[in-house]
C-alpha cells in the first residue's frame, strides 16, 4: 500500500454520512440571541503585555463578526483570556480549550518537518525539487525551483486547482475533495510563472510540493511525520489532521460561521483536504503555544537551520523567511503566521527571544477577507509597551 493510500484508507465511507453533517444557514429557526458572556481571563505580571487592550478585545463578543476568542499571551509576563460562544444556536459559552481549523500556521509545521531532513542529511536546501521527486516538473521548466526556493515562497511555481475562489463557491464544493497530486498536477501544467528565486509570492502550492517532498524522502505520510516527529514529542495530544476528506472536528470545539449569501451559516463542517500541508491541521491554543516556545527556543529545528528559517530573501518586497512573516510594531521586531479558513482565524507571533508570544484562535465571519483587523484587535496589543 503506497503513502497516499496509507493516509486516507480510512475515509472511503465519509461521503455516505455528509449530509447528516451539516447544520446549513441558521435562517429557518432564528438563531439565539445569547447575552454577551463576561470574557473569562487570567491577570499577567507588571511588566506584562497591554492587558487592558486585550480584555476590551474579548468586550461583547459575540458582535455579529466574531461569535468566539481564545487568546494566549506569553513570555515576559502570562495573560489569557476567552469570550463568546460555543454555538450561536443555544449561547453555550465558548470552550477555552477548544479545537479548530489552523489553516495555513500548518505551513510552519512543513518548514519545521523538512528543516529536520536537512539537519540529518536526507534533504539539501540548495538541491532542485526534482532531485527528491523526479517527474515532478514538465519540460517548460528549464530551470527547476530549489527545496529552498519552495520554503520561502520563491518558486515561481502557478497557483493549482482550488474548489473555489470566494466563500461562496468554496461552500458549495465543501465535501469535495481535490488531492495534493491533482492541485500539483494542475500547477505545474503550464509551465513557470516567474523564475525561481525572482519574485516572493506567497501561495499554498509550494507546501504542498513539500509535503509531497517530506513522503517521498521518507517513505511515510505526511501526518504521521508530523505526528512522530512534532506532535508527539512536544506533548501536542490534541494536535493532528483529518482523515482525509473527513470534514468533522472531533472533540470539544466552538462552531464557526460565515457569511453565505448573505445569510449567516455554520461552516464547521468541511473537507479541507485540498490545503493539506498547507493549511488542514486541527489544534488547540495551547499545543500551538507549545510548539512555538519549542521551535524559537531550538529544540525543534537545530538553531543554525533555525536562523536560515528566519531569513528573508534578498528580494525587493519579501517579508517571509521560511514560512514565518517579518513584522515590526512599534519598534519590536515579530515573527508571525496566520492562518485563515471559512469561520476560523488563527494566529502564532513571538519574537526571536521568547520575550514575547502570541497565539489566538478567532471564530469569525470574516477570517477569509483582510485579517489585519483581528491581527490587530487580538494580537497586537500583547506587543505593546
Amino acid at each position: 500500500m503506497n503513502v497516499r493510500t496509507r493516509a486516507r484508507a480510512r475515509t472511503v465511507l465519509v461521503s455516505a454520512v455528509l449530509g447528516a453533517l451539516v447544520l446549513g444557514p441558521l435562517a429557518g429557526a432564528a438563531p439565539a440571541r445569547p447575552q454577551s458572556p463576561l470574557p473569562s481571563v487570567t491577570a499577567a505580571a507588571a511588566d506584562g503585555p497591554d492587558t487592558a487592550a486585550l480584555e476590551r478585545a474579548l468586550v461583547g463578543i459575540p458582535d455579529g463578526d466574531v461569535s468566539a476568542a481564545l487568546v494566549r499571551v506569553g513570555g515576559k509576563g502570562r495573560w489569557t483570556g476567552s469570550a463568546g460562544v460555543r454555538d450561536l444556536r443555544t449561547g453555550a459559552p465558548a470552550r477555552e480549550n477548544a479545537r479548530f481549523r489552523a489553516g495555513s500556521t500548518t505551513k510552519t509545521v512543513t518548514a519545521a518537518l523538512v528543516l529536520r531532513l536537512v539537519a540529518e542529511g536526507r534533504v539539501d536546501l540548495d538541491a532542485p525539487v526534482t532531485r527528491y521527486l523526479p517527474g515532478l516538473l514538465p519540460s517548460s521548466f528549464t530551470e527547476p525551483p530549489t527545496v529552498r526556493h519552495l520554503l520561502t515562497y520563491t518558486s515561481g511555481l502557478r497557483p493549482g486547482a482550488n474548489l473555489g475562489s470566494t466563500t461562496e463557491e468554496m461552500y458549495e464544493n465543501r465535501f469535495r475533495t481535490l488531492t495534493p497530486e491533482r492541485v500539483v498536477a494542475t500547477a505545474v501544467a503550464e509551465g513557470p510563472a516567474s523564475a525561481p528565486g525572482e519574485r516572493q509570492v506567497y501561495q499554498n502550492i509550494d507546501y504542498t510540493v513539500l509535503g509531497l517532498l517530506i513522503e517521498k524522502v521518507t517513505g511515510d505520510s505526511y501526518e504521521h511525520q508530523a505526528d512522530v516527529r512534532i506532535f508527539r514529542p512536544l506533548g501536542m495530544r490534541h494536535t493532528g489532521f483529518p482523515a482525509g476528506p473527513d470534514p468533522r472536528i472531533h472533540g470539544p470545539h466552538n462552531r464557526a460561521y460565515a457569511d453565505i449569501g448573505g445569510v449567516t451559516t455554520d461552516v464547521t463542517e468541511w473537507n479541507m483536504s485540498d490545503r493539506w500541508a498547507a493549511g488542514n491541521m486541527i489544534s488547540t491554543t495551547a499545543d500551538l503555544e507549545r510548539f512555538l516556545v519549542a521551535l524559537f527556543g531550538g529544540r525543534v529545528v537545530p538553531r543554525p537551520l533555525l536562523d536560515q528559517m528566519f531569513t528573508v530573501p534578498d528580494i525587493e518586497g519579501a517579508t517571509y523567511g521560511m514560512a514565518w512573516q517579518r513584522f515590526v510594531h512599534n519598534g519590536t521586531e515579530i515573527w508571525g503566521k496566520t492562518g485563515s479558513r471559512p469561520g476560523y482565524h488563527t494566529v502564532l507571533a513571538a519574537t526571536r527571544d521568547l520575550s514575547r508570544t502570541v497565539v489566538y484562535s478567532v471564530n469569525a465571519k470574516s477570517a477569509r477577507e483582510d485579517g489585519f483587523p483581528l491581527v490587530a484587535r487580538f494580537a497586537l496589543p500583547a506587543f505593546n509597551r
